[in-house]
């Protein structure tokens, strides 16, 4: 993060400082606590939303610099539309975009969440708050030198005023702490390969201990006894070796099952033998965006102390090309027994996944799996970037992710499964290949994985397209989204705590 913010939540008769950001309906409707706030200044926001055209419909933004009357550098308005047609996910993007109005030399802040058709209810406060906090975001580590005109602040103190402050941080509590679940998720996306790699990756998976997380970490010996000869495969042209990370959190009853989540976790993918171009390489740091969700999650799930029992798992390697990669045309067998042509090398992520997925259901017979993977190019050509490709072999838990992604705003798009695309994986000298061809690519990936989940409801989700390089919005300006906390942790939340 670019300096450190700090969100405080106060009364509305707090004084702002530096900049004050207020909300207005459809006609430039302030509610009582904003027209006094704006007292001082006249009819200046009157006669500035004429001149600029400003209405106050949905997102739109009014931008006052040195308002006169106040001593702030800057007053700004939003427009929220009709504030009765807002739903949770609109409260978190206009947080999202009264944040983004703060200027990055800005040391403090105030919004004043107020509505002119009365009090706002204290979870839709929060959740204004927890836009705030995502677009906060930045990655900005390993920048030592700025121009003038990027001076920031080193620290950001954002007050949201409101009514009723105590119940405002009660609902944000577990708000914030899926937000430090996406930070977290971010961060691990964003590090290069050469910083983040498996050993590291399962070093930093073990700071969850402290939140009281069990954590187990498989290495290189303990994966042969056990026969993940598929994940080792990948990383056995690297130096760095391969890791599977164990993360679990019993905020549940006694020996339930778990739910349990999976992340692909390849810390740098050349794509081995069959090496991918040189253009773009280097966003395959981003390989492992799936991993660092599970991280996230785990995260997130122990400091709002779910009420669930929940399994967190994750194959770390790292895909190099030298004298001990692995080869196209090379045959292994998986913890499960079954075995795989390589075809190419570059679709490792499926081989990774099988091992761990498999190793999930024998150990802990969860009552569901659901695997993340930025699994295949293919999802992005059918679906671009707003959508993850969801897969999976359980109509309930399909349902399910779906409703919630509308909810969060990450979102997923079902595609289909059916034995006829099983034919386009199988293989003359195995069990199956890793590879069915270019076309329907993200099935016949999600094909081969569903080979390793028995009948166990499972859900797959690639998010090659979500996870790194994805879109900008108002919630997120980093080159790392995150994607998959907050969906999950909604998952989890809505249809598994009791």
């Amino acid at each position: 993060m670019s300096g450190a913010l700090k969100l405080e939540f106060a009364p509305f008769s707090t004084s702002p400082k530096e900049v004050l950001v207020l909300f207005c309906e459809d006609g430039v409707k302030l509610g009582s606590a904003a027209r006094k706030a704006i007292e001082p200044t006249g009819d200046l926001v009157t006669r500035a939303a004429a001149a600029d055209r400003f209405k106050g419909k949905n997102a739109s933004v009014l931008d006052i610099v040195a308002p006169s009357g106040l001593e702030l550098s800057r007053l700004v308005i939003v427009g929220v539309g009709k504030a009765r047609d807002l739903k949770a996910q609109d409260f978190v993007k206009l947080g999202g975009i009264a944040m983004g109005k703060v200027p990055a030399a800005a040391s403090a802040a105030t919004i004043l969440a107020d509505f002119p058709g009365g009090a706002i209810k204290p979870e839709r406060i929060a959740d204004i708050a927890l836009g705030v906090q995502l677009r906060a975001y930045a990655f900005e580590r390993y920048k030592t030198k700025r121009k003038d005109s990027e001076d920031k602040a080193a620290e950001v103190k954002v007050t949201i005023a409101a009514a009723g402050v105590a119940a405002v941080q009660k609902a944000f509590a577990p708000r914030g702490a899926v937000a430090d679940g996406v930070t977290i998720a971010r961060d691990l996306v964003n590090e290069p390969a050469n910083i983040l790699y498996p050993e590291e990756f399962a070093r930093r998976a073990g700071n969850l201990k402290k939140l009281g997380v069990a954590v187990e970490v498989l290495d290189v010996e303990e994966m042969k006894k056990l026969g993940m000869n598929a994940l080792l495969g990948v990383g056995q042209g690297s130096e760095h070796a391969s890791r599977t990370v164990i993360m679990r959190w019993n905020g549940g009853k006694r020996g339930a099952a778990p739910v349990a989540f999976i992340g692909k976790g390849v810390c740098f993918d050349t794509g081995g033998i069959s090496i991918k171009p040189a253009a773009g390489m280097e966003d395959m740091k981003g390989d492992m965006a799936g991993a660092a969700c599970v991280v996230g999650l785990m995260h997130a799930l122990a400091v709002r102390e779910a009420k669930v029992n929940a399994v967190g798992a994750i194959g770390i390697v790292e895909n190099m090309p030298d004298g001990k990669a692995q080869r196209p045309g090379d045959i292994v067998t998986t913890m499960s027994g079954q075995t795989i042509e390589i075809i190419n090398t570059d679709a490792e992520g499926r081989l990774v996944l099988s091992d761990v997925l498999h190793y999930v259901n024998k150990t802990f017979k969860p009552k569901f799996m659901i695997d993340l993977a930025t699994l295949t190019g293919a999802i992005i050509v059918a679906l671009g970037q707003e959508y993850a490709g969801l897969f999976a072999n359980d109509d309930k838990l399909a349902d399910r992710l779906i409703k919630v992604g509308k909810e969060t705003g990450e979102r997923v798009w079902r595609m289909p499964l059916g034995p006829e695309y099983d034919k386009m994986i199988d293989s003359k000298f195995a069990d199956m290949k890793n590879t069915g061809g270019r076309h329907g690519g993200a099935i016949t990936a999600a094909q081969l994985l569903q080979r390793f989940v028995d009948k166990t409801p499972w859900a797959h989700l690639d998010i090659a397209g979500t996870g790194m390089g994805s879109p900008q919005t108002d919630i997120n300006k980093s080159w790392g989204s995150g994607f998959g906390v907050r969906v999950l942790d909604r998952l989890v939340a809505e249809h598994y705590e009791k």
